[in-house]
């Protein structure tokens, strides 16, 4: 006699593999994104590329334009390999504008340990994070409003500091930055292995952004800490 309970189970296991399978291909493509980036700020730290550095607004402004109209060609493209084009694509626009706080801390005695430093925590960060989200039972998605609130105040506040200039909010933007991004991590994770997320290249770019927004908010707190002139 046919088992009335299979179906249920079966429609269960494939949906825990399915998620399985966006985790495992979110992994896959994220260490692949990793190449354009390095390539990108390399490539930047040799030209000493500056992105319309003589006014910080519209290079912000600018900026943004692009890196959404990467986002938006991504999303439109999600299903396809044009997708992943796009993303790498986009990693290596972000690279180029990594290179310019790699110039500056370069520029102290002991660039390179701080460079290695806010790598190695960014690495900690996410793999502890990471852990967590994959193996909770809880679900996270009730943080979403909250952690997105969080990001429209701080582009404010980021805004705010490129004409006022405050050292003391430098800081603190870097601060809520990593706090920030670091609870995004464990978001996005968590959305995949909820079921919440089924695109693997959407779930990159988001873990992506996550990952990059925590380093280089890190290297900004490591310069202004422990950053050695002399």
């Amino acid at each position: 006699m046919e088992n009335i309970h299979s179906y249920p189970q079966t429609t269960a296991l494939d949906r825990a593999q399915g998620q399985h399978r966006v985790l495992r291909n979110t992994y896959a493509l994220l260490a692949l994104s990793m190449a354009p980036t390095i390539a990108g700020a390399l490539l930047g730290v040799q030209l000493k590329f500056s992105f319309l550095a003589g006014n910080p607004f519209i290079a912000f402004m600018l900026f943004l334009g692009v890196a959404f109209g990467f986002m938006w060609g991504i999303e439109r493209t999600k299903n396809s390999g044009m997708g992943v084009a796009l993303l790498l694509g986009f990693t290596f626009f972000m690279g180029l504008m990594l290179s310019r706080i790699l110039q500056v801390a370069l520029g102290f005695s002991n660039g390179g340990t701080l460079i290695a430093l806010a790598a190695g925590g960014t690495g900690a960060i996410f793999v502890s994070l990471a852990g967590v989200a994959a193996t909770t039972k809880r679900d996270f998605s009730n943080l979403g409003k909250f952690l997105f609130s969080g990001v429209i105040l701080l582009l404010v506040a980021i805004v705010a500091n490129i004409f006022f200039q405050i050292p003391a909010l430098a800081l603190a933007i870097s601060t809520v930055a990593v706090v920030l991004f670091s609870a995004y991590i464990l978001y996005d994770i968590n959305r995949i292995v909820q079921g919440g997320e089924t695109n693997y290249i959407t779930a990159t770019l988001a873990v992506y952004l996550d990952i990059y927004n925590v380093f280089v908010s890190l290297l900004n707190l490591l310069m202004a800490f422990t950053g050695d002139r002399d």
